[in-house]
């Protein structure tokens, strides 16, 4: 298993439904072509306004997990740690391998997965960014999320010794070992100690449709070469049987984020964390969001799925940190 489960931490049926955001903070890329070390343009942070002032007006508290290029930037550090000092926002580190130094080693999928690399090289690009952070936005990070949620062997123990406490790598029923990545089908899908002090609080992910009870169990089958080559995931999807969901404004419709709320929901869940990339807001930087006209309807789509969660499940809005402690009460 890519981390290991010291001890679940059972949510408490009576914790009224709460909503996380977690916005993984990074430079723009194509994210078509090979890792690109010189890739660096953070133009996109300048744009997160747009998205704050819809969690201002819910009173959600999103975290920033920020990457070398926004740390080491000072528009960019300077804008984010005026949210964190508004009390708007927490901050904490994302690991892109290729645009974090030390640059050493080879620049490859595998590689970019920063769990894969030696643990020597990824404990000193943690604590590289780790001391940029600290330095350029007077705040020490303690929520880590891997760049492309490329978790190791060797990662809890960095995380530990660095001073981290929440991680927020896992994503429940998704497999990423094809190019090398960390294969998380079998993990749990609630919050859990990777160490005594470290917590895992993984990513909204679940299953809808008839099938979905049995969605864990089937829904490998559906992405092996054979069923791929039949279509029948989509197939599964159309026809109301069985799809995966993941809670993101992110190539999901407002409708795909409320079947998965409401299917998390019906199964007993109460934490629900709603993720995307800082790059989504600045049109033509992500395959998402093309123009002026998707951005405004990404933030739409954010907007009204805020006001669903809020109305229509009677939910309130959480911080990572705030969860963590109720958590471990």
């Amino acid at each position: 298993m890519p981390l290991p489960c010291h001890r679940t931490l059972p949510v408490p049926q009576d914790l009224t439904p709460t909503l996380l955001v977690v916005v993984d903070t990074e430079e723009e890329f194509d994210w078509g072509a090979a890792f690109d070390p010189n890739a660096t343009s953070v133009r996109n942070i300048a744009e997160q306004p747009r998205g704050q002032e819809i969690f201002d007006r819910f009173g959600i508290q999103p975290t920033y997990v920020i990457d070398h290029p926004v740390a080491a930037t000072r528009d960019s550090a300077e804008l984010l740690a005026g949210f964190a000092a508004q009390g708007r926002c927490s901050i904490g580190a994302h690991l892109h391998p290729w645009v974090n130094p030390p640059l050493e080693g080879e620049i490859t999928a595998r590689t970019s997965y920063p769990g894969n690399l030696p643990p020597a090289l990824e404990r000193a690009k943690l604590d590289h960014l780790t001391r940029t952070i600290a330095q350029n936005l007077g705040m020490q990070p303690t929520i880590y999320k891997a760049g492309r949620y490329g978790v190791g062997p060797a990662t809890p123990g960095i995380l530990a010794d660095l001073g981290y406490r929440i991680d927020c790598s896992l994503v429940p029923w998704t497999d990423f070992s094809g190019d090398g990545g960390p294969d998380f089908s079998a993990m749990p899908d609630q919050p859990f100690e990777i160490l005594p002090d470290l917590l895992e609080l993984p990513l909204s992910v679940g299953f809808v449709g008839r099938l979905a009870g049995s969605g864990p169990a089937l829904y490998p089958h559906l992405h092996k070469d054979a069923a791929r080559t039949l279509r029948l995931p989509g197939i599964a999807a159309r026809s109301g049987l069985l799809e995966r969901l993941r809670l993101s404004p992110e190539g999901h419709s407002l409708d795909d984020m409320i079947r998965q709320t409401d299917a998390g929901l019906a199964r007993g869940k109460r934490l629900f964390m709603m993720t995307y990339h800082s790059s989504a807001l600045l049109p033509g930087a992500t395959p998402y969001v093309r123009s002026t006209a998707e951005r405004d309807g990404f933030l739409r789509r954010i907007t009204q799925y805020c006001v669903y969660f809020t109305n229509h499940c009677g939910g309130v809005a959480g911080s990572l940190g705030e969860i963590a402690v109720k958590l471990r009460q």
